[in-house]
């Protein structure tokens, strides 16, 4: 409970209360066929479950497993990946190891030109000592089959729904988009593959999953075998690589990342590989992370690679558009001097059945899609955190259009009944079908004072 309030706080000193009258954006006269509980701006899934046949080849092999303690493993995992940070740059390091060398001498009052050589190794010492205490030790991690089935147990069904409702976006958004070839980088466990087969099996031809751990695609293959060796594959068509196709001009209609960017050693291998990952993306590119400000930052670090970056290997020449989650092209509001805090969502799953995992658990998952060619209808405000439903108004802090956050408070007296039902019935991640229009009145300032919710 205090965790939220202070959540609230920190979003309320980030997001100013609209100054604009926001209206029903009808365009369309989407809300004469649909009930307000299923408005076109609402995109979070209520439960999101693995295919039986998915369920069914983890058990198969997490019951046969021989490892000891597998909860233990699976907690543990859970806690690293979650705190995992991205390598250290050598420029950072430097820069940091000069201003701990100035502040040290400053202390004992000594002068590089008159130190002996015996007080500059000590002072050496002291700033690598001081670096190793403070300084993220970032590791690669090493695949083997017992750390890839553990990982397997932690993050399958999770990573599963984070990718389910990323994808789910296009899927609603773009009924007409249609993909014949998938290419998932990091495929790690497959979840990638059956996510996208679950929305797009009928019109997916090829789904190309690049690990360049050896265990992970055999696990991946077994899994869609359900979990023999001897089985028939569940889905046809997967192939799989450890290293991503060379040509620049091999496309693929659909393209994803999920919970790999942080494996990269470096700044400049991550933008080899995002820019790898562009050229690649004939209709939209799809990055997933954890739900972290670690998370978040590599996707907008991925996002300005995209954007940004002048690219001389690229030959298809469309440009980029950011699909969502963003409604705009501007930089991250969220990640503005006054307070950066991370852009995530919440996607409600049903675990593994196992007698360590809850009937239902919650992931926090941040993602950017960005696409080549599709611009997927109106520019809605992205609703960034819980709705506060109170009696006759709601509280919605929304992304918008401009690049600013902004606390609306809607009543069905100022915004018209189908607008104040459609939030209402709208949730963390959706979108709001309003359009803003300037003319706020002083006494609509003064109404949104006194609806302002009790933290």
């Amino acid at each position: 409970m205090l965790s939220s309030k202070i959540c609230f706080r920190q979003l309320r000193a980030l997001a100013s209360l609209a100054p604009t009258v926001s209206q029903l954006d009808n365009t369309s006269d989407f809300l004469a066929h649909v009930p307000h509980r299923k408005h076109p701006g609402v995109i979070n899934l209520k439960v999101v479950q693995l295919p039986k046949e998915a369920q069914d080849a983890a058990k198969v092999l997490l019951q046969g497993s021989t490892i000891r303690d597998l909860q233990g493993h699976v907690n543990s995992l859970n806690n690293f990946l979650w705190s995992r940070k991205r390598p250290a740059e050598d420029k950072d390091l430097r820069v940091r190891a000069e201003e701990l060398e100035k502040k040290f001498r400053a202390s004992v009052g000594c002068d590089a030109e008159t130190e002996s050589f015996e007080q500059q190794e000590k002072l050496r010492n002291r700033v690598l000592n001081t670096l190793r205490k403070n300084i993220y030790h970032w590791q690669p991690m090493s695949y083997t089959e017992e750390l890839s089935l553990v990982y397997f147990a932690a993050r399958f069904d999770g990573g599963y729904a984070a990718v389910t409702r990323a994808l789910k976006e296009i899927h609603q958004r773009c009924p007409e988009f249609k993909p014949q070839t998938l290419l998932d980088f990091g495929s790690g466990t497959g979840s990638v593959t059956w996510a996208a087969n679950n929305l797009w099996g009928k019109s997916l031809v090829e789904y190309m999953c690049v690990d360049s751990a050896a265990p992970m695609n055999r696990l991946s293959e077994l899994v869609l075998k359900g979990g023999s060796e001897s089985g028939e594959m569940h889905i046809s068509g997967v192939y799989f690589r450890q290293f991503l196709p060379l040509s620049p001009k091999v496309q693929y209609d659909l393209v994803v990342s999920a919970f790999s960017l942080t494996d990269l050693p470096s700044l400049s291998e991550r933008e080899k590989v995002v820019q790898a990952l562009w050229r690649k993306t004939g209709g939209f590119l799809v990055l997933v992370e954890s739900g972290t400000k670690e998370g978040h930052q590599l996707l907008m670090e991925a996002r300005d690679i995209v954007l940004q970056k002048e690219d001389k290997e690229i030959w298809d020449h469309r440009p980029p558009q950011v699909f969502a989650p963003c409604p705009h092209q501007m930089p991250c509001p969220k990640l503005s001097n006054r307070l950066q805090m991370p852009c995530n969502f919440i996607q409600k799953y049903q675990p593994l059945p196992f007698n360590w995992n809850p009937h239902e658990r919650w992931e926090k998952f941040s993602f950017i899609i960005i696409s080549r060619g599709y611009v997927g209808g109106a520019y809605w405000p992205r609703i960034i955190s819980h709705v506060l439903s109170r009696p006759r108004h709601v509280h919605c802090h929304m992304c918008c259009a401009d690049g600013e956050l902004k606390h609306e408070v809607i009543t069905a007296r100022r915004h018209g009944r189908d607008l104040y039902r459609c939030a209402r019935n709208s949730e963390w991640g959706d979108r709001l079908p309003i359009l803003t229009s300037t003319g706020t009145t002083k006494d609509e300032d003064s109404e949104n004072e006194d609806m302002s919710p009790a933290l």
